[in-house]
């Protein structure tokens, strides 16, 4: 029987904050899946609808990776840019039509979209380096 070597602790930080990726996408995906946009025409519906049902697989896509992380390489950083690109996303709708209500709700979903796609690209990049040795 052969045993695996200790995860680093960059590598365990990389997992964890997958994992966390992974719990708010499937949480929040299937709940607007599930919701909805009511309240807006058809089409706008059908489209948010079928946003969550993106934001849904991304993060059946970071819980496998996750799961995965020893065999991970590329896709880190690009499940890390799509978090970082939704941050985005949010920022520009904030500077297009202003903050949504409470602002304390938008702004805790904004400051972990723009902050953990950071310390994932970091604490992976260190993991690599420290591999390469």
């Amino acid at each position: 029987m052969t045993s695996t070597p200790p995860m680093p602790a960059s590598q365990r930080v990389v997992q964890i904050s997958l994992f966390l990726v992974a719990a708010i996408a499937i949480l929040g995906g299937t709940l607007q899946m599930y919701l909805g946009e009511p309240e807006v025409s058809p089409r706008l519906d059908n489209v948010h609808r079928f946003m969550a049902g993106v934001y849904l697989s991304t993060g059946f896509i970071n819980l496998w990776a996750a799961i995965t992380i020893r065999q991970q390489g590329t896709l880190v950083y690009l499940l890390a840019l799509g978090v970082f690109l939704a941050g985005v996303g949010r920022l520009v709708s904030i500077s297009q039509v202003g903050l949504p209500q409470p602002t304390a709700v938008w702004l805790g979903y904004l400051v972990p979209e723009l902050l953990l796609p950071v310390i994932i690209a970091l604490a992976h990049r260190a993991t690599n380096r420290n591999a390469s040795r």
